[in-house]
């Protein structure tokens, strides 16, 4: 039963929602509408099995002085500093004026928003790399995918006059025809790979999600 019951409730909650989707009517839209509040029910008891289990791993981490065991205590300080802010020391617990708390803004805009920036710039870093090996001309395509680049990149240098004009438009075209067809062919690929995937969750063909037991 322990995973009859699982696999059950699944199957009958997609195929409510797969019905209720073709046959629109005010009781499958009462019925989607309520389904889609236990999804955000079940998010946040999922977000606080997550805070769980991140205070759990890092104290690990710091009574077992493995290397870098630093880092989980200044986690930790955040993720209890940005709460209490959060809540505003308890005089806003059930409204929305905590967020607006002076600690809480500059601790969001002047850390987590530079930390985030840095990071992504790190990435640029990464990208940068991989283009130099992408676009090495070692074969026809490599050549092709190299000028294209070359074309894109250079429209936005402001000294190219009326040439600017030419890249201009031909970057259109290579953005808007052979690259949107295939982003396109890309979406299909990922819908249908979507809805089998669905479709092996929903027949129990997939059961990843039931655990190891």
């Amino acid at each position: 039963m322990k995973r009859q019951v699982p696999l059950m409730l699944v199957f009958t909650l997609a195929l409510v929602m797969i019905v209720q989707y073709f046959v629109p009517n005010d009781f499958s839209l009462d019925t989607n509408e309520f389904l889609l509040k236990w999804i955000i029910i079940i998010g946040i008891f999922a977000m606080a099995l997550g805070i769980w289990s991140l205070i759990r791993v890092s104290y690990e981490k710091i009574r077992r002085r493995v290397p870098g065991w630093q880092y989980p205590i200044a986690t930790l300080l955040g993720l209890a500093a940005m709460i209490v802010f959060g809540f505003d020391y308890g005089r806003h617990f059930y409204t929305q004026e905590g967020l607006e708390n002076y600690m809480f803004i500059h601790l969001f805009q002047y850390i987590i928003i530079p930390i985030q920036a840095t990071m992504f710039s790190l990435l640029a870093f990464y990208i940068a790399s991989a283009a130099y090996r992408a676009f090495r001309a070692r074969s026809v395509l490599a050549t092709v995918l190299l000028l294209a680049a070359l074309i894109v990149m250079l429209r936005f240098n402001p000294y190219l006059g009326t040439f600017g004009v030419y890249l201009e438009k031909t970057t259109s075209w290579l953005l808007n025809v052979p690259n949107l067809a295939a982003k396109r062919a890309i979406i299909i690929g990922l819908g249908l790979g979507a809805v089998a995937t669905a479709l092996k969750v929903m027949l129990g063909i997939e059961r990843a999600y039931l655990g190891r037991d």
